[in-house]
């Protein structure tokens, strides 16, 4: 990224202005758009126990967002990952993966994902992160459309 790191922040939110900001970017681009989510669905990811949501601040503006769930029975899932169509192209999606590789480790020896298997940019990302397929989820979000579980490691659970 030609760009200076400091025109980058990452930073936790529970603004509302700024969620509906995020919610409103999730649901006019894709994968949201291709699997039909309406700006509430999009809403609702936000919500519920374990989930934590950080921002990207690019040049000061909302460029991307992560909501992850660090505790749980799945802990270490991102469960959403969010670049504006915007500013693709320019790294951030990287930098948000950095970051949740970091606070996740702080719990977790494991990061999960979840890839819509029509989503091949996305799914290149991830796996020139580091993220290896564990296995697909056929009609797991939509009727017709597979998931695909993607995990990076550490090591196990249990020393």
């Amino acid at each position: 990224m030609k760009d200076n790191a400091a025109d980058i922040v990452i930073a936790p939110c529970t603004e509302l202005e700024v969620i509906q900001q995020c919610a409103a970017m999730m649901a006019n681009s894709d994968p949201w758009i291709t699997m039909g989510f309406s700006y509430a669905q999009c809403l609702r990811a936000f919500e519920g126990h374990w989930r934590e949501t950080y921002v990207l601040w690019y040049q000061q503006e909302v460029a991307g967002f992560v909501v992850i769930q660090p505790l749980g029975t799945f802990r270490g899932y991102i469960q959403t990952l969010c670049v504006s169509e915007a500013y693709r192209g320019k790294g951030l999606g990287h930098h948000l993966l950095h970051f949740c590789e970091e606070k996740i480790l702080e719990t977790s020896p494991n990061l999960f994902i979840c890839v819509s298997a029509f989503n091949t940019r996305a799914l290149k990302l991830y796996e020139a992160f580091g993220f290896e397929r564990i296995g697909e989820l056929p009609n797991f979000v939509k009727s017709g459309i597979t998931e695909i579980l993607l995990r990076k490691t550490v090591g196990p659970m249990m020393p």
